[in-house]
């Protein structure tokens, strides 16, 4: 079989690279100049040589072994979306009139420039000089998920960072990206810009909303405008990549990326040992040195102390009263985070909580008070499953019973990192958090008292409370208001 012969045009529609239209042409014109039908496909630029070549070659069975072919620079130029394909059929149809080059046309009628053709081939001669290179073992690499409705720019995307050492998952539907997110968990995101139906500010936009928005995202495009780049970036894009980058730039940017990532992450966990997610992701979005450098501000402060718990302690084993002493304690900071406060500090057998710093709330009073509701709900919890247990075993007389005293205090303190450079602690320093301290020493089991700064912050919200006569607390001069929360 040569390409004279007149079933090499099937043999060509059945390879998929020409229609039944163009080969009719081709016979067309063969019958008046009586080239083979090879040559009259090539001169009506339907194909080229090396399409002819490689359809001998499978006819005769000698492909086997041979490479993907180099990717015609129409095709690429539409995969990049530097064009459209009614506007490379245009171009096509002029270059089969004419004979002129297909980019000249194209720079020509004004549906892209030159800069994005030098693009295209240096993207074209990188396919074909990446087709030999190894692939590493899937083990241990980072894993990538691509979005871009263009299959050829998924494609070049994936085989470019595989070869460099990454996992590379590609999506042509973003919404199905999305759904995919939680089960892949991908170290980073590669969104195309301009997509149909969800574009990629967003995708961006929804998986920075949900659950997922630590996953950090890169916008690839071939759309160099300001606007669309803080378009992105504003709906929560971590960089912003133009696809004719090397995919050396690609690969140093997405480790920049996940790198600073990473460190975002730690920084989360670091926080979440103190305080409530709701305020580590206030205080990583602020990006406020004030934070934790030193600052006035007005918060609510909680102490709270077991009673009884010295008892305790000498009744039992030493591996049981840690076990008990974590038990209250796990119980008690769990109600600081649940409000969204902040925990200081454990203080032996009790603890040291702040509302509204590292970020102030208007109803950080209100929820200090909650907080310390919750504390006593939750000792009364352990006292009934203690008191359970101890009927459960047959055992004599009464246990020991835990209760809990709680002091609550408003006022302005200066909160920050206090320490030396190998160690320090976040925490808050003024009157108001001495007031604190004081009046939960002089809370009785089960009694919360309250100064008068958090008696009036919350007193709108119309809380019970009981007037108590006023107390002389070391270091003040005059006596202090005092209340209890009912």
């Amino acid at each position: 079989m040569s390409a004279s012969n007149p079933l090499f045009g099937d043999l060509l529609l059945k390879l998929g690279v020409v229609t039944p239209g163009q080969v009719q042409e081709a016979l067309a014109l063969q019958a008046l100049t009586g080239q083979r039908v090879g040559e009259a496909l090539i001169s009506l630029g339907y194909v080229s040589r090396e399409q002819i070549q490689d359809a001998l070659g499978e006819a005769l069975g000698l492909n086997h072994d041979k490479g993907p072919a180099q990717p015609p620079l129409g095709e690429l130029l539409v995969g990049l979306k530097y064009v459209t394909l009614a506007q490379l059929d245009e171009a096509l149809a002029r270059q089969r009139r004419d004979g002129r080059r297909l980019g000249e046309i194209l720079v020509e009628q004004g549906h892209c420039t030159y800069k994005q053709i030098y693009e295209a081939l240096g993207v074209q001669n990188r396919i074909v000089g990446r087709q030999d290179l190894p692939r590493p073992a899937t083990e241990g690499r980072r894993r990538v998920v691509v979005v871009d409705d263009s299959p050829l720019a998924c494609a070049f995307v994936q085989e470019g960072l595989v070869a460099l050492g990454y996992e590379v998952l590609c999506f042509q539907d973003p919404y199905e990206a999305l759904e995919g997110m939680g089960r892949l968990q991908p170290a980073i995101v590669l969104s195309d810009l301009e997509m149909p139906g969800l574009d990629g500010v967003e995708l961006c936009r929804r998986l920075k909303e949900g659950p997922r928005s630590a996953i950090p995202v890169i916008m690839l495009t071939a759309n160099d405008r300001e606007a669309e780049r803080v378009r992105g970036l504003r709906a929560g894009a971590d960089d912003y990549v133009n696809k004719s980058a090397s995919l050396d730039e690609l690969a140093a940017r997405i480790e920049s990326v996940v790198r600073r990532t990473g460190e975002t992450e730690r920084m989360r966990k670091l926080f979440a040992r103190y305080t409530s997610d709701a305020v580590v992701e206030e205080i990583l979005k602020s990006a406020d040195a004030a934070v934790l450098a030193g600052e006035k501000r007005e918060v609510t402060v909680l102490f709270a102390d077991i009673r009884n718990f010295t008892g305790l302690a000498e009744s039992l084993p030493p591996e049981q009263v840690v076990a008990v002493l974590n038990q209250v304690l796990g119980r008690l900071s769990d109600a600081v985070l649940t409000c969204g406060g902040t925990l200081d500090k454990f203080l032996g057998d009790g603890l040291m909580a702040v509302f509204g710093a590292p970020v102030g709330r208007p109803d950080d009073a209100l929820r200090g008070l909650q907080c310390a509701k919750m504390m006593m709900e939750a000792v009364a919890e352990l006292r009934a499953i203690a008191e359970a247990e101890w009927v459960a075993h047959g055992r004599e007389g009464r246990p020991l019973v835990l209760e809990l005293g709680v002091g609550l205090n408003s006022g302005v303190v200066v909160s920050g990192n206090i320490g030396s450079a190998l160690r320090a602690e976040y925490t808050c320093i003024g009157d108001a958090v001495n007031v604190a301290a004081r009046l939960c020493a002089l809370a009785g089991p089960g009694e919360i008292l309250v100064g008068e700064r958090t008696r009036e912050l919350v007193d709108a919200n119309e809380t019970a409370f009981e007037d108590l006569p006023p107390v002389r607390l070391k270091g003040k001069q005059q006596p202090v208001p005092l209340y209890r929360a009912l």
